[in-house]
């Protein structure tokens, strides 16, 4: 004769747990004192945040809940874009979105599979180190600063490749390019 054994859902297994984490059990504090919006004690007890599940601070229900959004064959392995917005209609965590990235990028049948939709980088070239000083610069601006009393509105920098010195010129943002040679 068989036997069949149903053991406890997941949303139970997540409830059960809910009293075990901290930040979670504060949250429920602070909901029932009214001090606290989003975060909700429904019928069964459970924890939700603006209608989602609250998961515990416990790896094994997180990886669970991960790989059956990611790994199950009815999923067909999402990005971590589909699988969070999947997810967020359901659970919530903190940190759940960088988790969710972080599960999707160790996925090795999408490492493998998926094909990059960036541009494949190269390498890095060093920059020649300039024979001169002042034989090559870089310049940025610093923009919409209080006015000084002169008015003043920016900061013109410009600093040397080679020795690595910046002057720092007060500028106003209606110069035009030959005040800026000008001033140079």
């Amino acid at each position: 004769m068989a036997s069949l054994v149903v053991g406890p859902t997941l949303r139970d297994r997540i409830v059960a747990e809910q009293p075990n984490d901290r930040f979670l059990c504060r949250m429920r504090e602070l909901s029932e004192a009214g001090r606290i919006g989003g975060f909700v004690v429904v019928s069964d007890g459970a924890l939700v945040f603006e209608g989602r599940l609250c998961v515990p601070k416990v790896w094994e229900l997180r990886r669970e809940i991960l790989r059956e959004a990611h790994s199950a064959p009815y999923t067909i392995h999402p990005g971590s874009t589909k699988m969070y917005q999947d997810l967020k209609k359901s659970f919530w965590w903190r940190g759940m979105k960088r988790q969710v990235a972080k599960f999707v990028d160790g996925c090795l049948v999408c490492q493998q599979v998926k094909a990059e939709r960036q541009k494949p980088r190269g390498l890095l070239q060093p920059l020649e180190v300039p024979l001169w000083k002042w034989e090559c610069i870089t310049m940025d601006y610093l923009v919409e600063l209080p006015k000084s009393r002169s008015g003043y509105d920016s900061i013109w920098v410009i600093v040397d490749h080679l020795t690595k010195s910046a002057h720092f010129l007060p500028v106003r943002t209606t110069m035009k390019a030959s005040d800026y040679a000008e001033l140079f």
